[in-house]
């Protein structure tokens, strides 16, 4: 069977109280599909409109008035309050049966009835939505918060991806629609959930959202990524020169060791200083060439320079995080680069193995955040694309 695209948005409402995490987490263990692309946008009030308008007339849930309380959610919710618009997060998956697949982790979008006691905790909207009715008539509908929503069917979620895929085509990928008393003492930081947390279908990325809420920062622009050696090798730059400086001397030596146990002879400082520019630089450069590969799935050393630029076979997570002190208080969450030195209760003590394998990466300054949002091209998503090129097949 073909594959399917579809979507989940993760409401405003959601995302203010910090509940993307769990629901990220929820939606990447319970579906057998592809999770193959994640856009923050803001919504305007003609968009809302139209948005609303849809899901009202191709509303396929069995209760009479769903479609007018979805239209009026939307329309309440999506549109810009106070001249101030609000996050949306839209999840695209790849699979079959997507849509199904979704609208049922999702849950039902309207009940004539909800018991306290018929709720189960097995779907997005048993644990995240709210639906509460007027004691004196329950059929009046007094609060309603749906979570996300997702259409039920192919063809609803063809109209729906092809209005949102018109919308975010010129929309900027980076949410600003705060203003700061002290916008001075704002932050950006940017944070990678890196690929060892994607090789199997899991709940960790969506946890490890869930431990950077605690910070109380604001996730401001997110996107799937898989990084072409191009992009990490300028991503890593840096790190190429310290590990030159720090482990070519300690090759060195241990090579020294080596030969002179081996040989039983002494090795002059002229030899130490051969060992350390030849070898120890030549197994230095593997380590970095090691992280590499790690984040992209591919060694530069093997790999054909003209295909450097090609989207490497490993996926991983950007996000940025705005807010005070931003960087001190995600790498404070993240724990130390050694996950066996990281705190209890940090990301890398919970999830990291070693010192390359340790589940995450953040700005260590708000300066790097800005030079690494360039290089993961942040003010790009594909996204955009991804609709396109299903939606014209």
């Amino acid at each position: 069977m073909a594959q399917e695209l579809s979507y989940i948005l993760v409401t405003p409402y959601t995302i203010a109280k910090s509940r993307t995490g769990g629901v990220i987490a929820r939606l990447l263990s319970r579906v057998d599909l592809e999770f193959v692309g994640a856009q923050l946008f803001a919504p305007t009030a003609e968009f809302a409109q139209e948005y609303a308008a849809s899901v009202a007339a191709t509303y396929e849930g069995s209760a009479p008035r769903g479609g007018e309380l979805m239209h009026d959610y939307i329309l309440r919710s999506f549109s810009p309050s106070g001249g101030r618009k609000h996050r949306v997060l839209m999840l695209l998956f790849r699979g079959k049966d997507a849509f199904k697949q979704l609208s049922d982790i999702a849950g039902p979008l309207y009940s004539e009835e909800v018991h306290l006691e018929s709720i189960t905790g097995e779907t997005i909207r048993d644990t995240y939505a709210d639906f509460v009715t007027s004691p004196e008539d329950p059929k009046k509908v007094v609060y309603y918060e749906p979570a996300v929503l997702t259409p039920r069917t192919r063809e609803t979620a063809r109209i729906h991806m092809k209005m949102i895929m018109d919308f975010i085509r010129d929309e900027p990928t980076v949410i600003e629609n705060m203003i700061y008393p002290d916008p001075d003492k704002i932050e950006r930081t940017l944070v990678i959930i890196k690929p060892d947390n994607w090789r199997f279908a899991s709940s960790r990325p969506g946890t490890i959202i869930d431990m950077f809420s605690r910070t109380g920062l604001r996730i401001i622009s997110c996107k799937v990524q898989q990084m072409s050696l191009s992009q990490a090798l300028e991503f890593y730059g840096p790190v190429r020169d310290v590990l030159k400086k720090k482990l070519s001397p300690i090759y060195g030596r241990k090579a020294k060791d080596v030969l002179e146990r081996e040989f039983d002879v002494v090795c002059s400082d002229d030899v130490l200083q051969s060992l350390t520019s030849s070898l120890g630089e030549e197994l230095a450069l593997d380590q970095f060439y090691q992280i590499v590969e790690f984040m992209t799935g591919r060694r530069p050393d093997t790999c054909p320079v003209d295909e450097y630029d090609y989207p490497g076979t490993v996926k991983s997570m950007v996000l940025i995080y705005e807010g005070k002190d931003a960087v001190n208080k995600i790498r404070e969450v993240l724990g130390p680069t050694d996950p066996t030195k990281a705190p209890g209760g940090t990301v890398r003590r919970e999830f990291g193995q070693n010192i390359m394998v340790n589940t995450a990466h953040a700005s260590d300054a708000p300066e790097n955040a800005v030079r690494e949002m360039k290089v993961v091209r942040i003010n790009e998503n594909s996204c955009y694309s991804i609709m396109k090129n299903y939606l014209e097949q």
